[in-house]
């Protein structure tokens, strides 16, 4: 089996998060959200949704800050049309990434930035993975601490 091998951890601060709560669990409801902002060019990058018992989801989304306004009136106005709670946006955010090979074939990398980040008192608010990437979304003021303290866990500091 391959060495798990995460060569560099990255930020990235120029991201925003949408969030439409309360939306009635049923199919098309997010092909119409994520069609409206595609049509708008806006570029969506993680996504999250759960599911509740009660019939309704929560949606997470991150998009280009640059883009916050106009994402926000077309989840306004997508809430209004399916009886969905009024969205909510957050600017004040960071993407924190590890970058490698292994990532799917090594769940210890997961839970190694999990720990460092919660030894941090850092709050994990999304998360997404990749075979190449595993990305967290976490509160802006925190991105810097968050990389250094990554960088030194998987010894990225130290002489190759």
């Amino acid at each position: 089996m391959e060495q798990p091998l995460v060569t560099a951890v990255t930020h990235d601060l120029s991201e925003a998060k949408v969030t439409l709560p309360g939306v009635p669990d049923k199919p098309g409801i997010s092909a119409k959200l994520f069609r409206a902002l595609a049509d708008h060019t806006i570029n969506v990058d993680m996504i999250v949704q759960n599911s509740s018992l009660h019939g309704t989801t929560d949606i997470s989304f991150t998009v280009p800050e640059d883009d916050l306004e106009t994402s926000m009136k077309i989840a306004n106005n997508l809430a209004k049309e399916i009886g969905a709670s009024a969205p909510q946006s957050d600017s004040d955010i960071a993407k924190i990434s590890l970058i490698g090979a292994g990532m799917k074939s090594h769940p210890g990398i997961s839970a190694t930035m999990f720990e460092v980040l919660a030894s941090e008192g850092i709050n994990i608010e999304m998360i997404s993975t990749s075979p190449i990437r595993l990305s967290c979304v976490i509160k802006r003021d925190q991105a810097e601490r968050a990389v250094a303290m990554l960088h030194e866990a998987f010894e990225l500091d130290r002489e190759q």
